[in-house]
């Protein structure tokens, strides 16, 4: 009884803390007299960034550290989401459908979902696209598969499922703990590395967004209520 009381006296004071340093936060951004013209500051680092794309550059440059805090969020949402399942196997051949024409039709779909992915993933430094944008697409491609019946044993819970989970963020952390020990500040890339650091950050980013995305599907519940028009009259 005592111990459940100090966990949420605890918890309480992390909660008000923390709302006081962003209350703090706020009242300090809204008394700056000095307006900042962020689109102009922008402008001027784009040389800076390694890439020829704004959202890129802030994302995986200029505002890195929020882009490595969201993907951490993606994969406790994703651990959260397996551990959760209701089958001891990601992947249960009792909750695929058995669709002939799905599974036809994936033949010419999945090959051309892939390049698309690949395209975002590599436009992404120069216009629209990008890690999130190509993650999504392989999450869908991987959801199509699984619904035309093509085993994916990846989805099992062994170590490609953890490598893919956490390799994205294991790496991004990896070059943010680099560059810090090398003398620069924390995610500041070394000159002359920052686009191929930023190419291998969202590679690896897009594969394990994908990961997330598809373990968040095939570990949902299955609705077993049954269909009016199949089960009699409503």
């Amino acid at each position: 009884m005592m111990a459940g009381w100090v966990r949420t006296l605890i918890t309480t004071l992390l909660c008000l803390t923390l709302s006081g340093a962003l209350a703090a936060s706020i009242w300090a951004i809204a008394g700056n007299p000095t307006p900042v013209d962020l689109p102009r500051l922008l402008s001027e680092n784009m040389d800076r960034s390694g890439v020829a794309h704004p959202v890129t550059a802030v994302l995986l440059n200029f505002r890195s550290y929020d882009t490595l805090l969201e993907i951490g969020v993606l994969v406790i949402a994703g651990i959260a989401g397996i551990s959760m399942a209701k089958t001891a196997s990601l992947e249960d051949p009792e909750l695929r459908t058995s669709d002939t024409l799905l599974y036809a039709l994936q033949r010419w779909f999945v090959p051309l979902m892939l390049v698309l992915a690949g395209y975002l993933l590599w436009a992404g430094a120069e216009r629209p696209g990008g890690a999130f944008q190509a993650g999504a697409v392989v999450a869908a491609t991987g959801v199509l598969m699984r619904l035309g019946g093509i085993p994916m044993d990846f989805l099992r819970p062994g170590l490609l499922l953890r490598l893919g989970l956490g390799l994205g963020f294991s790496v991004f952390l990896v070059v943010a703990v680099a560059s810090a020990i090398g003398g620069e500040a924390f995610l500041a890339y070394p000159p002359g590395l920052t686009k191929a650091l930023i190419v291998v950050i969202e590679s690896v980013l897009t594969l394990s967004i994908a990961m997330v995305l598809l373990a968040l599907f095939v570990s949902a519940p299955v609705n077993d209520a049954e269909d009016p028009e199949e089960g009699g009259p409503a």
